[in-house]
């Protein structure tokens, strides 16, 4: 179990075999430390240390963020005591024929994905854009089967991800002021949404690495550099589609976010409103999102038939250099939904069996570990059908 706290002013305590998150004289929750497997702290929360011997005696990954999402960092379990793995994984960095293979995968299952949800909002929107850029996107993975080295492999994902995003807007059902990827700092709702997700499938993902004993820093896709866990980078690839960027069209079209849920940012101030519980709809639902989709259907995306113009609407355009951040209500619908969509279950081939997004994430950090000891010769990424 993952667990958010997000209580501004709370602190967590030891009470016997389990913790209390409490404020004043109000317990908000009572965690079971045997059923724990992540506890996420944002903003002003304090955790005594009696409770944090508790949930390091535990071996419970620990993830301190800033009260709007920005990553800060973790108290982890005690690193993986296979010597010999984590020196296998460093010397595969000196093979570059190894390293061009694993790279190669990487970012065919990546662009693979991204054409097909292109091609998913094509066949809703009667829109030449996506499905155009799809097979742009399509035609790079013949580039990079035959790429020589992990450079023109980079290149030609970096390619895919601008055609991508060059079409991302055409998915939604009103104009949110996107127009192309944001990142430091968000300056539209969605970039705003896409960024604080990525940090969260980030998390999962890191945990995922260290519980398949890998060390997190030597990656091959994302090249080595001073506190990069490259690793951790190179999985995400595959599932930032199918996982963030679904979830997000289904956030807005859904109208589970809307543009009242934003406020922007123009000091570093940070802002605290009680807790609010909300019914959030069924994210799981929108078809967007599921890992495979019969070809026959044409109803799979309920958008209306106009386009989005490149033009934006004033009212939800772009707000200067200032970020576009999320109010707490609309966090904690976003925190239920994705924590909704990692239990969502698809079939998965490597296991012969359904099992969650949650459990998929670990099943890839353990087939990418095979990969590195050369139990598995390829790579086989989770691909949307």
């Amino acid at each position: 179990m993952v667990v958010y706290i997000r209580t501004q002013g709370a602190k967590i305590v030891k009470e016997g075999k389990h913790l209390l998150v409490k404020k004043e004289n109000t317990i908000y929750h009572t965690l079971f430390t045997y059923k724990l497997r992540q506890v996420v702290i944002f903003g002003n929360v304090e955790i005594t240390h009696q409770a944090l011997a508790q949930l390091m005696r535990n071996n419970i990954d620990t993830v301190f963020m800033s009260y709007n999402g920005r990553y800060l960092g973790r108290i982890a379990p005690p690193e993986s005591k296979n010597v010999f793995l984590h020196k296998l994984q460093y010397q595969r960095l000196d093979d570059p024929a190894f390293g061009l293979r694993l790279a190669r995968c990487i970012v065919i299952g990546k662009l693979a994905n991204m054409a097909t949800v292109l091609m998913r909002i094509k066949r809703t929107k009667n829109d030449p854009l996506p499905g155009r850029n799809a097979q742009e996107i399509r035609n790079l993975i013949g580039l990079v089967e035959f790429a020589d080295h992990v450079n023109s492999v980079r290149g030609y994902e970096g390619r895919g991800t601008a055609l991508y995003f060059e079409a991302f807007p055409c998915g939604f059902v009103q104009n949110m002021g996107f127009t192309r990827r944001v990142r430091r700092p968000p300056t539209d709702p969605v970039n705003s949404v896409l960024s604080l997700l990525y940090v969260f499938l980030m998390n999962r993902v890191y945990a995922a690495v260290r519980l398949a004993g890998l060390d997190p820093y030597p990656g091959f896709l994302h090249s080595i550099d001073y506190g990069r866990h490259s690793v951790v980078l190179d999985l995400m690839e595959e599932f930032r589609t199918i996982i963030v960027d679904t979830l997000t069209f289904s956030l807005f079209n859904l109208k589970i976010l809307q543009k009242e849920d934003f406020f922007v940012e123009k000091s570093h101030r940070e802002e605290t409103l009680d807790p609010k519980a909300d019914e959030v709809p069924d994210v799981t639902k929108d078809p967007m999102g599921l890992i495979s989709v019969d070809e026959t259907d044409s109803d799979i995306f309920d958008l209306p038939e106009q386009r989005i113009e490149n033009g934006l609407d004033v009212s939800v355009a772009p707000m200067g250099k200032y970020p576009v951040k999320l109010n707490h209500d609309a966090f904690k619908r976003v925190i239920e939904a994705f924590e909704k969509k990692l239990a969502t279950s698809f079939y998965y081939p490597p296991a012969g069996r359904k099992l969650t997004y949650s459990d998929v994430l670990v099943y890839q950090a353990g087939h990418y570990r095979k990969v590195i000891e050369g139990e598995a010769a390829v790579y086989q990424p989770v691909l949307l059908k």
